[in-house]
């Protein structure tokens, strides 16, 4: 029952994302949500089956460092552009 709940939230979380693509903050938001649901299902997993938790540690490795560019380029998109307005990044895209 709880691996539906962390399903439902990694896929809330996908949905927030591909819905919610006005702001560049909501969007990193929503994929830091799917990140955590992700880190709870590997880690319900890993203790389910028993298994070491050094795998668990270098995921929040790698999200940190993943939540961590994504600020910078945050910081650095404000700093440039004045706001964090998707639709207004016409060299983004």
């Amino acid at each position: 029952m709880l691996m539906y709940l962390l399903f439902f939230m990694f896929f809330s979380g996908m949905i927030s994302f591909i819905l919610n693509r006005k702001h560049f903050l909501m969007m990193l938001l929503s994929l830091e949500f799917m990140v955590i649901a992700l880190y709870l299902n590997i880690f319900l997993y890993l203790s389910n089956m028993n298994y070491e938790y050094f795998f668990s540690m270098i995921f929040l490795v790698m999200s940190v460092c993943e939540g961590v560019l994504g600020l910078s380029l945050l910081i650095l998109l404000v700093r440039v552009h004045g706001n964090d307005y998707i639709l207004t990044f016409s060299s983004l895209w």
